[in-house]
């Protein structure tokens, strides 16, 4: 009955883990909104954007300290995680108001097998987006 016992107990925690890394896209999302919205400059300013997404999930193993973001155009790349800023107007944007200017951040992550187990999900991709106004100046 052990092994079963400890089998059940690994995928639990497989699945705290991949909980945990689930909630950590989704706020890096909201977070590297927040900060594309603070003016219109800041809603396609990419590295900016991906300083703040990774400084929000750094605490997953395999994104770690590291806050070197690549970018290319609205695009970058931090290890396992992909960050795109865009900004959007008219009515591209959710809150379709008439000039209405919005930004849009996608971030998607890679996570790692916690556990190389038969039957356990392995590694996955998660990604999330998000739409903000962007504040008038």
């Amino acid at each position: 009955m052990a092994p079963w016992i400890f089998l059940l107990f690994i995928a639990v925690l497989d699945f705290g883990f991949y909980a945990y890394a689930l909630i950590s896209v989704e706020n890096a999302a909201r977070v590297g909104a927040l900060y594309a919205s603070s003016s219109l400059g800041a809603g396609s300013d990419g590295a900016g954007v991906c300083f703040h997404v990774v400084q929000e999930m750094r605490m997953l193993p395999n994104v770690g300290g590291s806050t070197a973001c690549s970018c290319l155009g609205g695009s970058c790349t931090a290890g396992p995680v992909q960050i795109t800023a865009t900004a959007l107007s008219g009515g591209s944007c959710v809150e379709a108001t008439a000039g209405a200017t919005c930004a849009r951040v996608a971030v998607q992550y890679q996570t790692m097998q916690l556990f190389p187990l038969p039957g356990l999900a392995g590694s996955m991709t998660m990604q999330r987006v998000v739409d903000i106004s962007i504040k008038s100046e």
